[in-house]
């Protein structure tokens, strides 16, 4: 792991998932007091392990100045709204995220919008578990709101004096905004750039139309800026985003070239292609994944193959609840 500079530290915080157990918030040591890189999840077990660790600082929750919000994920922003409202924090956000903010209703449920696309996708069955889905008592009530700061590309914030660039890197969420500290030559990534996970797309409640598409333009970005480390919301820090985000564009060119073969082999729903490839490092099948774990596994599916058929690489024929797929004629 590299080291930090001296104005960042690094706060792992509990979380109440069961498959994702921690996550990173990065305390920024300003001249006018604390800066939050993200804010964790709003519990009472992540907010004593924050307040001691600022209290080990110097610092007090009201000592925090501001929160720059990597997205809306309750993981990173739910007690950045809490502590807006009790301390009046000031609380930043990339702009797009809004449309998520927005489109949130607890009385949907957990997973609306993904339930439907599993329909599209072939997956009747997991699409009523999931429409099913009841909150979890952690997930209710949850501090949820508008923040005080919209921010777009390349807006600089001053955190007393680290100057932090706001970069939009749509794909994850339509909003997600990683921050670079460029005079220190470290870039706080989120969830778009993780060490070890391949993060998933669209996972929100107004999610966009190619979310692929953005995503994959969202890591090229890093081959063309300097590079930097990389301080991710999960997992350690490590020393270059360039090469991670190159990792990834590799890993979905590859997942572009097994799903259009899959469905020249005659898979034609996200579905039925999902059931011919393994998934995670464990190399499980769809069915081993459970039902969340398995819904996102199928929606990445459907998000290459609306790629593909955006290339012209593939065609989409709506059949049904379902969109079939096959492989594109070639021109004359």
């Amino acid at each position: 792991m590299r080291d930090l500079p001296t104005h960042v530290v690094r706060i792992p915080l509990p979380l109440p998932l069961k498959d994702l157990r921690v996550v990173n918030v990065y305390a920024i040591l300003g001249n006018d007091g604390v800066t939050l890189v993200d804010s964790g999840w709003a519990d009472d077990t992540s907010e004593a392990v924050l307040v001691d660790s600022l209290d080990r600082l110097g610092f007090t929750p009201g000592d925090v100045q501001r929160v720059v919000v990597t997205h809306a994920h309750w993981d990173h922003y739910s007690r950045a709204i809490g502590w807006q409202r009790r301390y009046g924090t000031t609380v930043m956000l990339g702009r797009r995220e809004h449309h998520s903010i927005e489109a949130f209703d607890e009385r949907n449920g957990a997973y609306p919008v993904q339930a439907k696309l599993l329909l599209s996708a072939g997956a009747p069955e997991l699409a009523q578990i999931i429409a099913d889905l009841p909150m979890e008592p952690f997930e209710r009530d949850v501090p949820f709101g508008l923040p005080d700061v919209w921010l777009d590309d390349g807006d600089e914030i001053d955190c007393g004096g680290v100057v932090l660039v706001a970069r939009a890197t749509p794909g994850h969420t339509r909003g997600h905004t990683v921050y670079e500290d460029r005079q220190s030559h470290i870039t706080f990534t989120g969830d778009h750039i993780l060490p070890r996970i391949t993060p998933s797309i669209a996972l929100e409640r107004a999610p966009e139309t190619l979310p692929l598409r953005s995503y994959l333009a969202s890591l090229r970005l890093f081959l063309d800026l300097p590079d930097a480390s990389m301080l991710p919301a999960h997992g350690d820090v490590t020393s270059s985003v360039r090469a991670r985000a190159e990792e990834l564009l590799d890993h979905h060119r590859d997942r572009l070239d097994v799903i259009q073969t899959l469905v020249a082999t005659g898979c034609a729903t996200a579905y039925d292609v999902s059931k011919r490839m393994t998934w995670t490092r464990h190399e499980r099948t769809i069915d081993e994944l459970g039902p969340v774990h398995g819904m996102t596994a199928i929606l990445e599916v459907l998000a290459h193959l609306e790629l593909l058929v955006t290339l012209g690489v593939l065609t989409r024929e709506e059949l049904g609840q379902s969109n079939h797929y096959a492989v594109g004629q070639m021109p004359a």
